[in-house]
Order: C-alpha cells, then structure tokens, then sequence
C-alpha cells in the first residue's frame, strides 16, 4: 500500500522543529563520535547502482550503507551512543566533562554506579550496551518475545544484563520505564512517550550523521541531489533523523520523502491516516525486526506528518527479494550485505516502481534520483543466511572481488 500524506509541507524547515532537531546537533554527534573505536573513522559508501535503477525505471539509484558503520553492525551505533553522552553531560554539568572523553573511559570511575536500562527490537539495545561498557557505567536491556536469541546473545556480548519479558516491543518499553523508576535508574530510549522526549531528541540527533555524511560526499551541493529518499519506518526515529536534516538544508527544495513500514507494523502508516502518532493495526511479527514497532513515537511523528510526502507498506517476502538482490549485485553493481531491516527502503522503491499507480503517485520514473539506506548489515547472521541462500561472509567476498576488479 501507498498513500499520499495530505499534511507534508515544502515551506522551509520550520523554526520550532529546528530548536528540536538541527544541523548544528547532528555535526557536533559526528564530531563526538570520531574517535570511538565502534565507529568507522570515515564516511560510510555510498553506492550507485547503475543496474538496479535500469532494471527499476529510475535514472539513478544510490545507496547509503550503514553497514559499514560499525562493529556493531547498524546505523543504531549513531544514535544511542549520542544519547547516552548528552544525558551524563546534563546530569554531571558541574564536572565539566570532555564529550570525547565519555567513550573512551575517562570518566569511568565517576560513572561506575550508574545503570541505563531500555527496551530494543535488538541493534539499539547492543549500541547502548556497547556505550555503556566504553563509558564505565552499567546497562540492563529488556527484550521482548519475538527477538532472537541470535540477537540476545550478540547484545549480551556487548556487556549488558538481559531481562526477557513476554509480549510485544511496546509491552517491553514500558517494562523498561517500570524498571527504571523502581530502581533509580536511567531510560535511554529511541522511542518517544508522554512527558520522555529528551533522549528520543538526541538519539534521532546521532541519525543526522548519515544526511551530513551525504551532503558531504556531494561536495556540499545547494541543490538537492536526490528526487526521493526511502526511508525505514519502524517508529519514525531513523526517518526523522535523517528527514530534518535535509529539509533544513534544502529547504522547500527538498526531495520527496517516502517512509516504508511492513504491513504487520504499520503505525507511521496509520498515523499518516489518523493524522496523529497511533499504533499500527497488524501483529507486529515481521522478520524486519527493528521495523515491528506497533506504535509511532509521537516527538519523530511531530517531523515525519510535515515532512513525509508518502507512507507506503511492504511484506516480509519483498524484504527478502531485496535483501537477494541486493545481495547478488551486478556487473556494474557491487553486492551489499543488508539485513531484514536494513533492505526495506531498496525493497520499497522495487514495489513502488512495480505499480504503475504508485510510481505516479510518487511522481517516480525515468528522471528520478532515489536515494536508499541499508541501515544494517547481517545483524543476525543466521537469519541473514537462512532468508538470502548465502552467509554474509560469501557475499562480503564477491563485494572485495567487485572493488578489486573496478579498481584494475
């Protein structure tokens, strides 16, 4: 399914969104992050994929990919890291910390007797462990029913207590600001509630990275480069993010946006019909696991209702597709390794451009420059073989055999 999003705007970026989220922020996170030893010390690929966008009808597709990020394997190492700075530099004002220190340990002896607790669908909760443990403090991540054990293991390698709760990623949110208010301590969440905002702020702040990182690549250009720009849903954090950034930047030329949800957890969708933050009608059970959120966060829904030109829904078996595609690469286009979550932008413009109704919706065709995010790589690396035919690894080979023949 594809919507049009009666409420978008191409005023420029507003100025009480702005006081929220901005360039400024997002260029300070980057900084922050530099020196961390979880973090790439350059800018992540972006790739063009000349193959792809013949197949697909579309003059140009280029793919951002946040699987070279980190060790930890996704775009959530930008985000909760982030969070977790600023809410000690807040608390601990009167110390005069050095933000570039906090990953390294400088203050781990100041630090020792603080706990972090939140709830993940999985790759937020190992960032925020793997924070944690750099920082010197201690972390605790609720995890609930349908995440992997694959994935549980992979956050508690990372040095956080697991709490395993039955239920849905909702149920385990609350579970986790339960947790924190019996025992003191302190939520670091990338979803947004009534009267906890703060944190969300800073963690969609660490997403803009990925815009600044763009527009770096395109030497700065003041004219949009992208057409559109797919974007993952889940609760609306990675698209805010990322979304702001470019609007403030272009303003009211900025590309069109889509945000693309699995049809089991389809929240930004409903909330794009209901005109405000709501939950998502389906059973929230997709194998894009960071995407089965069943309710918007209300601070990125404040972004996305303005600036969202267009929802639409996927199912499990097109994220597989893309994920196989994507995985195959070409004579002209290099293999990339995307997780469930990671391919459903790409999988999203494959369907758009299958419908003729909803390419002309979009206002997609042979003149358009999309721009995707693989937003993880093999996250859990079982999964990924099991849905693509193939390990990571083979796929990780054949894309050092791609580079190697471009550059002979």
């Amino acid at each position: 399914m594809l919507i049009a999003n009666p409420r978008s705007s191409r005023s420029s970026y507003p100025e009480e969104l702005q006081s929220i989220l901005n360039i400024q922020s997002a260029d300070e996170s980057g900084a922050w992050l530099a020196n961390w030893d979880q973090i790439c010390q350059s800018a992540t690929p972006l790739w063009d994929l000349p193959d792809a966008a013949a197949a697909l009808g579309v003059a140009r597709v280029s793919l951002k990919d946040e699987s070279f990020r980190s060790p930890l394997g996704s775009f959530k190492a930008l985000g909760a890291p982030i969070a977790l700075i600023r809410l000690i530099l807040r608390h601990w004002h009167t110390h005069d910390l050095d933000p570039k220190g906090l990953l390294g340990g400088k203050y781990a002896m100041l630090l020792a007797n603080v706990t972090v607790v939140s709830a993940t669908d999985g790759n937020h909760g190992k960032s925020l462990a793997a924070a944690a443990r750099d920082i010197g403090c201690r972390c605790v991540v609720v995890l609930h029913a349908n995440v992997s054990v694959e994935r549980e293991e992979a956050i508690a390698q990372c040095g956080a207590t697991i709490i395993r709760i039955k239920g849905s990623y909702d149920d385990s949110v609350e579970h986790a600001a339960k947790l924190a208010a019996e025992n003191g301590w302190h939520v670091v969440s990338d979803t947004s509630y009534e009267g906890y905002e703060v944190i969300p702020r800073d963690v969609m702040q660490g997403y803009g990275v990925i815009s600044a990182e763009v527009v770096q690549r395109l030497d700065g250009a003041a004219v949009r480069p992208f057409t559109h720009v797919f974007l993952q849903g889940g609760v609306g954090g990675l698209a805010a993010g990322v979304a702001s950034y470019f609007w403030e930047r272009y303003g009211s030329q900025r590309p069109s946006f889509i945000v693309v949800e699995p049809q089991q957890a389809d929240c930004l969708f409903q909330s794009a019909i209901t005109g405000h933050a709501t939950k998502a009608t389906g059973t929230v059970d997709s194998i894009m696991a960071g995407l089965a959120c069943g309710e918007a966060s209300p601070l990125a829904w404040k972004f996305l209702e303005r600036c969202v030109d267009y929802f639409m829904t996927i199912t499990d078996e097109d994220a597989v597709a893309a994920m196989q595609s994507l995985a195959a690469g070409s004579e002209r286009d290099i293999p990339v390794v995307a997780g469930e979550s990671g391919a459903a932008g790409y999988a999203g413009l494959a369907v758009a451009m299958r419908s003729k109704e909803f390419s002309r919706i979009a206002g997609l065709g042979p003149e358009s420059h999309v721009l995707v995010i693989n937003s993880e790589g093999a996250t859990a690396p079982a999964v990924y073989r099991a849905l693509v035919g193939e390990s990571a690894e083979e796929v990780l080979t054949r894309q050092s055999e791609w580079i190697r023949a471009l550059v002979h």
